[in-house]
């Protein structure tokens, strides 16, 4: 027997999106009674997202395909003043042609999850710029700061979190959760939006909006929240040792981001089969079943159909082979990350060290020698375990020369003439 009786959040509970839900009766209610609008935030604060925002995108995928109408909301606005939420200090203020720039590159995302368009249940994208750059400071304080109390906003976790840890919170975070509430009753006034989305951290900020439209409008407004993603060993979601898993091609190559499914812990392959693929349940369960060596089958389902959803069916294809022709077969495999290089710095001979930090598998050259005397390291397939190794002309194989650290992680350094 199902829980709910609307697909909406019948698709939500099953696959483990729903964490805390303000009024489910009702808003199952709704969501079988016609189409309805929902939203969520998105800061600009680097110029892609990452792993870690594909739970709410993919919350905003599930709503359209289950019949109703996403709103993308971009915080052009919010941007300027920096959510406090889950922050130990104060975020680093951007400039607004930063901002900009960041919100370009956001953009491009959204439309591999999501239909644009005028339809009943096609997707919208707005700017909260467009009408937090306008606020008039003295109006907006005596209409909306009596709905707000210091002492309910101490509260919040946001707030409680950041003073229990002895860490300055500013006037201007402060704000935060007060613009964020204002968002969800502008967007109530501009679109009929009832449902504000967000991860758990965010259940505060938005109930804030929720009782704002109440009070200030008398609307019905709803918020749902979904579980704070973490690996099983604990690891947030979308960060590696070698930084963030970013959902833009230039930023993080399709290989890249192919292995990262596929190098997911074995406990985690059927939770995020649900969570980040589209594929029918009954197959998820299958592949949930598998183990020992045949969960490495349901890991390639799941790099292909997440890296599918992001790049494209063939850039999944493309990464799958060159991880085979890698892993398989021990070649240099021309879809690997590559970084070129001057050609003419093999003459004197190239620092291991130095190559392994141009080529992105490490941070430092401290980080490399320690990976290199521990066994870690290989050159075109050959182990090398002398940190003061040096590259020259006949490491060079087909213009390019492989660099490896453990068994999953390649890339190459392509020559080229300066």
């Amino acid at each position: 027997m199902t829980k709910y009786k609307s697909d909406f959040l019948n698709v939500l509970e099953t696959r483990g999106f729903i964490h805390q839900l303000s009024d489910p009766e009702g808003l199952d209610r709704q969501a079988c009674d016609g189409t309805i609008s929902a939203y969520i935030g998105f800061d600009c604060t680097a110029p892609s997202l990452h792993a870690g925002s594909l739970l709410p995108i993919m919350m905003l995928y599930w709503l359209q395909q289950t019949g109703h109408k996403p709103i993308t909301l971009m915080g052009g606005g919010t941007t300027k003043v920096g959510d406090p939420s889950g922050k130990d200090e104060t975020r680093q203020l951007l400039t607004a042609e930063k901002i900009n720039e960041n919100m370009d590159g956001i953009k491009q995302v959204f439309a591999k999850f999501l239909k644009f368009g005028d339809g009943d249940n096609d997707a919208i994208m707005v700017n909260n710029a467009d009408w937090l750059d306008h606020l008039n400071y003295i109006d907006f304080l005596r209409d909306y700061g009596p709905h707000f109390t210091i002492n309910r906003m101490m509260a919040f976790d946001s707030v409680k979190l950041r003073l229990e840890r002895e860490q300055p919170l500013t006037f201007l975070e402060f704000n935060y959760m007060i613009l964020q509430a204002y968002d969800f009753l502008e967007l109530n006034r501009r679109t009929g939006c009832t449902l504000q989305m967000g991860g758990s951290d965010q259940w505060g900020n938005i109930i804030n909006g929720m009782e704002l439209g109440r009070r200030v409008d008398g609307a019905q407004l709803y918020a749902l929240t979904s579980p704070l993603l973490t690996t099983s060993s604990g690891a947030k979601m979308g960060k590696t040792a070698g930084g963030a898993v970013w959902l833009d091609a230039d930023m993080l190559s399709p290989y890249e981001y192919w292995q990262y499914w596929r190098d997911v812990e074995d406990n985690d392959v059927g939770r995020f089969l649900k969570l980040f693929t589209t594929l029918d349940m009954g197959e998820i369960a299958r592949l949930e079943q598998l183990e020992g060596a045949e969960i490495n089958e349901a890991k390639k389902v799941l790099a292909n159909e997440a890296t599918g959803l992001l790049h494209g069916d063939e850039a999944a294809k493309q990464a799958e082979e060159t991880a085979r022709q890698t892993f398989e077969q021990g070649g240099a495999a021309s879809g690997l990350p590559s970084v070129e290089f001057d050609t003419g710095e093999l003459e004197g001979g190239m620092g291991l060290l130095s190559a392994l930090v141009t080529a992105g598998l490490f941070s430092s050259n401290s980080e490399a020698r320690r990976a290199v005397q521990s066994g870690a390291v290989k050159v075109n397939d050959v182990q090398i375990k002398d940190f003061r190794h040096q590259l020259t002309d006949s490491d060079m194989q087909e213009n390019a020369i492989k660099l490896s650290m453990g068994k999953k992680k390649h890339a190459l350094l392509v020559g080229k003439q300066v």
